[in-house]
């Protein structure tokens, strides 16, 4: 067994806010419950770059992902330009994962508004639909069949943004065959695929459905919010899905990522980074270096030098 990490990381998916613009429906009171969370009712307060800092202080985190949070669809530039004016002290949001609804008549100037700004360096559209109102985030369940979304989703590559790509684990075919038929588009899997179904039956379709995701090559995965499907966590029930990860991506194609504030629902920040160093112990060193920091920095050009990313050879 390796030595736990100690080194650098770049936490690759946060979320930051402020409930007093008004601006995430699904943060409202009146909201219901969304995406198998359970009650929202301890993320309904601002979460802003202290709190983050606060929450991250015993990790050596030195860079962050902002991952987009769910702003107004009609007002996607706004959360973006909102980033732009908050502290980036200590690496803070250094990068966006912006959002733009991409099969909006609208996607063509949105992806390109969103483009010019340099710390914008992927997209998000959220695939995850279920038949289960408490548990969608997509108001449809064909969006990756929709020939307008298809053409949002074909300018992203001439921009050098990654896809953040989100969906839940029966959508996993659909999600291989939409990174087949876009082979120039760097696609980053969210949150392991989220395992939400807990059973055997539910666990196996995950399983096999990452293991076929994962042959496309231009598919990564972050391995990031699996407490939010397994509440009742423990470090072996949490190993087993990451290494299944690692074993369909391998640890080249693959990241560690907190979901903060969306975690701490059922973990502590350094509950969830102490896992991680836990688990990837049995790992080499470049491994672990890739997992917490190289993969990052690569696929979302936390290094202002470095170039668009490159498909995987």
């Amino acid at each position: 067994m390796t030595a736990r990490y100690d080194g650098p990381i770049i936490d690759a998916h946060h979320h930051l806010w402020d409930l007093s613009l008004r601006r995430h429906p699904w943060l409202e009171p009146e909201a219901g419950e969304r995406g198998g969370l359970g009650d929202l009712g301890p993320l309904r307060r601002n979460y802003l770059p202290d709190d983050y800092r606060r929450d991250a202080a015993r990790q050596n985190v030195v860079a962050t992902v902002h991952v987009e949070a769910g702003w107004r669809s009609d007002d996607c530039l706004g959360e973006t330009r909102w980033l732009e004016t908050l502290d980036k002290a200590g690496g803070v949001a250094a990068r966006y994962v912006a959002h733009v609804p991409l099969a909006s008549a609208d996607a063509p100037a949105l992806i390109e508004a969103q483009a010019a700004f340099p710390r914008v360096v992927g997209l998000r559209d959220i695939l995850s639909w279920s038949e289960d109102p408490a548990r969608r985030f997509a108001a449809r369940g064909d969006l990756m069949s929709d020939p307008a979304w298809r053409a949002g989703l074909s300018r992203l590559a001439r921009h050098g943004l990654v896809f953040d790509l989100m969906v839940f684990p029966h959508q996993l075919a659909d999600a291989a065959k939409l990174a087949r038929d876009f082979p120039d588009q760097l696609f980053v899997l969210n949150h392991c695929g989220s395992p939400i179904d807990r059973d055997q039956d539910g666990m196996r379709r995950w399983r096999e459905g990452l293991a076929a995701l994962a042959r496309a090559p231009n598919v990564t995965i972050k391995i990031s919010d699996l407490v939010a499907y397994d509440h009742d966590w423990t470090l072996e029930s949490l190993g087993e899905a990451i290494l299944h990860c690692l074993d369909c991506f391998g640890a080249g194609r693959a990241m560690f990522a907190s979901d903060f504030p969306v975690a701490g629902l059922h973990a502590s920040f350094e509950g969830v980074y102490d896992a991680f160093k836990a688990i990837a112990s049995r790992l080499s060193p470049d491994e672990q270096t890739a997992l917490f920091f190289a993969n990052a920095a690569r696929i979302y050009r936390i290094d202002d030098l470095s170039p668009p990313p490159r498909l995987p050879a």
